[in-house]
């Protein structure tokens, strides 16, 4: 059954919302005229829709009012239930927020609490996030707010206390905000079990959707209404269009842009002039890492002292609340930031979003520069930095994009098994359930819609032993069927061990990092914790080694426990901090506007003069691959054999391709040594000539690049894969099956790897279809390996292959052979070292003994470490390193 559609087309007439006034009671009505406002159609729209006891979808775009939308049927109920209403106890919210982010939480509290005050309105409303003291959510429950303003994660753990079905009971309403940013990850997959509890204990509850940016709107349609019930199979939708179209540039600036890099110290001048010019600028990265960076050296060229702030998920979340405090007061002129501030932040004196960076995807550079000018009518203002020549191309792609009005949001995907573990387990820790009555709710959920009752029985299985391999190991029992056949809790610690691991968030372990001072030898105890860091980084350092975080430089005195004492220092050469998880893939739609880019001249011509230059030698020099053909170069450079291939499908997919491909050329007899793979293009690097190995026609690049490197290849590699284990140990976590918190103590990232591994091992060998095996399996096609968006690309390049040999380095594949052997090293030896090698590689691939040469073609590599900083990843497959 098709949702109800409505469609605006803006900007919309005053006459149809004068016609509906009596939508809006008193004092709303007056509220709105004291202001001089009308309320949208969209607005009454919802408000007619809760009247009739529907779910909606608002897809409106930034500015438009969604957020005001989505409250007003809540507060108008509220209104008029709390008006002179006894002084009898709630049992629970009235209103239920749903949001992806914990800053948007705490944004939207603030932004409500104004007209609530200024109508006089009897309404309570709080937050409720990981941040929130126990002793304030010990009241919550007690003594609930109207509106409890929340993320999935808390929906979970609060589903899984044995009083849910009281405190949900008189629940009515359920609002997810950036819907579209929720639905397509596990999180999407652990509210919508969530969604599917709620509906059990709040039978006619309602629920509403609110997107900017969506590409496939039914499905989220869908997802917001229990399946199962064709009378209301999805919600109804309804659609804004219209708003003012944004105002987006790329960089024009006199500096060459870099070959190779991802920190964009080129444009940091530029960055800052751009900073200078506007009231308030949020300056979008892509990494923490480069936050950190970008934010330092700021302040080094902070001239004039401007309020220039930092924001990222590792930061202590005191310092982010004072942050976005400063920020709604107007009382900063920037904030450096990553997607912690990607989602409906409302800060109207915005006006200019700097993104540092390619944006990876059309969708997520829209949410981004709708934090500029947050108002429908005006345009949205931004300006793209890109910090390499690829990137200018994949710029200019979203630009490109964004105007045309593309979303390449993915669709929903089936919903993971791990999480449905996870989701057991918490029935279980509630109450004792029956099983044919959890599966009945769990299909309901649209993302588990296809379960079927097998797999189902196995999940509840793999919850009570571990599975067949594991079920000997009395630890692996968590749930236990009683004679009524009921499950329930094998133990009463199960409960609290389950709500600690609670979530699907998996990151690299951190460790706290705290500031002390120095007493003697020995650092002093207590001091104020800056935020947290990757344990990985950590293990790196040796006391007295110095490093960046949290806008500052710090000196390492020692680690202690779970925390890492720090010391301010006054080096200016610190390393900066690894974080993992923090890159965005290229989207499949950006990489397809790239191929078009470089087989089309006149999309060509919109590019700056000296990334113009750069391709048009490609294209003498070697050639440029058409939309369909997948381009591979060989050369001969020194003592080595080089291929060069440009796939132009993310770093992800190119990692797993370089590894499949120098297995099949280790077979071959070629020798490879190593690879290393960007976001554009994919180097292998070896002993063997690949130039006279594939000259055919025995033996064709046909032969290497074919689709049967997702076969018995495959299964070899992952067989021993560490990626693979990796996606195994993120499963394990997520299911529980692995506890890396434990009551009084929690496991250090390597006793969790350690555990994980030996388990992934025993299962491959005696359990190969256990059931997070199957999990590990998908993710893998979608995640760390990208193996579905590989198998799609050699599908699409069959019979496409063009093997160009050359007798030396081409234009285009000097950004990925300027990651070959780097190291990340600081100094001015070490630049020039640097410069040195990047400018011998230029003056080869522009067929010039000369550095002018280069220069004219597009200009030098860029300055200092840039030129070799950030590769995207590299893996040895030999002992030899190239040089």
């Amino acid at each position: 059954m098709a949702a109800a559609r409505l469609h605006y087309i803006g900007p919309v007439p005053d006459t149809p919302t004068s016609l509906r006034s009596d939508l809006l009671p008193q004092p709303f009505a007056g509220w709105f005229g004291e202001r001089g406002w009308s309320p949208r159609p969209h607005q009454l729209d919802l408000i007619e829709k809760a009247q009739a006891g529907r779910s909606a979808l608002l897809i409106a775009p930034t500015g438009a009012g969604k957020t005001l939308a989505g409250f007003l049927p809540s507060l108008i109920s509220l209104a008029r239930r709390n008006r002179g209403r006894n002084a009898k106890a709630r049992e629970g919210p009235h209103t239920l927020y749903i949001s992806p982010l914990k800053a948007l939480a705490v944004d939207i509290a603030r932004n409500l609490a104004t007209p609530i005050a200024e109508m006089d309105l009897a309404i309570t409303i709080e937050t409720r996030t990981g941040d929130t003291p126990q002793n304030r959510r010990r009241r919550q429950k007690e003594n609930p707010p109207d509106i409890l303003l929340t993320t999935a994660e808390q929906v979970a753990l609060l589903i899984s206390q044995g009083d849910a079905a009281r405190f949900f009971s008189e629940l009515e309403v359920v609002i997810v905000d950036e819907l579209h940013a929720l639905v397509t990850s596990k999180r999407g997959d652990l509210l919508s079990l969530g969604l599917a509890r709620l509906r059990q204990h709040a039978p006619g509850l309602r629920t509403v959707g609110l997107s900017a940016t969506v590409a496939h709107p039914q499905d989220l349609c869908a997802y917001l209404v229990g399946q199962g019930q064709p009378d209301i199979a999805r919600a109804d939708l309804i659609e804004v269009t219209g708003g003012a179209k944004p105002d987006i540039t790329i960089l024009k600036s006199d500096a060459r842009v870099p070959w190779s890099g991802h920190m964009t110290r080129w444009a940091l001048g530029d960055i800052y002039a751009l900073i200078k010019a506007h009231r308030t600028s949020l300056v979008f990265v892509n990494t923490r890492s480069q936050a950190e960076m970008l934010f330092h050296e700021l302040w080094r060229i902070n001239e004039d002292t401007l309020p220039i702030a930092l924001h990222h998920g590792s930061l202590d979340t005191a310092q982010r609340r004072k942050v976005e405090a400063a920020m709604a007061q107007n009382r900063l002129r920037a904030v450096v930031c990553t997607s912690t501030l990607d989602l409906g932040i409302d800060w109207g004196d915005v006006d200019l979003v700097i993104h540092v960076g390619a944006p990876k995807g059309a969708s997520r550079l829209a949410q981004r520069i709708g934090r500029s000018n947050h108002r429908m009518d005006e345009p949205s203002k931004a300006v793209l930095v890109p910090s390499n020549r690829f990137e200018v191309l994949e710029c200019q792609a979203a630009l490109d994009g964004s105007y045309l009005g593309h979303q390449d949001t993915p669709p929903i995907r089936d919903g993971g098994l791990d999480v449905l573990a996870q989701h057991v387990l918490g029935m279980a820790v509630a109450a004792p359930f029956d099983a044919v009555a959890l599966y009945d709710e769990i299909v309901s959920a649209y993302p588990y819609r296809a379960l079927d009752w097998e797999t189902f029985e196995r999940v509840v299985d793999f919850v009570a032993t571990g599975g067949y391999a594991l079920r000997a190991y009395e630890r692996y029992a968590k749930i236990r069927r009683r004679k009524d056949g009921l499950w329930r809790m094998s133990h009463p610690s199960i409960a609290q061990q389950y709500r600690l691991n609670i979530g699907t968030i998996v990151e690299v372990p951190y460790l706290t990092v705290r500031l002390v001072s120095k007493r003697g030898k020995s650092p002093a105890r207590g001091g104020r914790v800056l935020g947290q860091v990757e344990e990985y980084f950590v293990n790196t350092l040796a006391p007295g080694d110095t490093f960046l975080f949290s806008g500052e430089v710090l000196r390492l005195e020692g680690v202690r426990d779970n925390e890492v004492l720090v010391t301010r220092s006054k080096t200016n050469e610190p390393k900066i901090p690894y974080y993992g998880g923090s890159k965005f893939p290229l989207t499949t739609y950006l990489a397809a506007g790239v191929r078009a880019m470089l087989a089309d001249p006149e999309a060509r011509a919109m590019l700056p003069a000296q990334v113009r230059e750069w391709i048009d030698l490609q294209g003498e020099r070697s050639r440029l691959p058409t939309r369909t053909e997948l381009l591979v170069e060989t050369f001969p450079r020194g003592k080595r054999h080089y291929l060069v291939a440009y796939p132009f499908e993310g770093r992800l997919a190119h990692q797993t391709l370089g590894m499949l491909i120098t297995r099949r050329l280790e077979r071959m007899g070629l020798h490879p040594i190593g690879y290393i793979a960007s976001d554009y293009a994919l180097a292998v690097w070896g002993l063997g000539d690949y130039t006279a190995a594939f000259a055919g026609p025995e033996r064709t690049m046909a032969d290497l690049f074919c689709e049967d490197l997702l076969g018995d290849d495959l299964d070899e590699w992952l067989a021993q894969s560490i990626l693979m284990k990796r996606t195994f140990r993120a499963c394990a976590e997520i299911a529980q099956l692995i506890e890396r918190r434990h009551p009084g103590k929690e496991k250090t990232g390597r006793q969790v790897t350690v555990s994980t591994d030996l388990v992934y091992d025993v299962l491959r060998s005696h359990e190969p279809d256990h059931i997070l095996l199957r999990a590990t399996w998908s993710d893998a096609a979608t995640g760390l390996l990208d193996i579905r968006r590989l198998g799609d690309m050699l599908a699409r390049v069959k019979s496409h292959i063009v093997h160009q040999p050359l007798t030396r380095i081409s234009p285009l594949a000097v950004p990925i052979m300027l990651e070959i052997g780097k190291e990340i090293v600081h100094g001015e030896a070490s630049e020039a070292l640097l410069q040195e090698a990047a400018d011998l590689l230029v003056s080869e691939a522009m067929g010039s003994a000369a550095g002018s040469a280069a220069e004219s073609a597009g200009g030098s590599a860029a300055r200092g470490s840039e030129a070799g900083s950030e590769g995207m990843g590299s893996e040895s497959v030999g002992s030899e390193v190239a040089g």
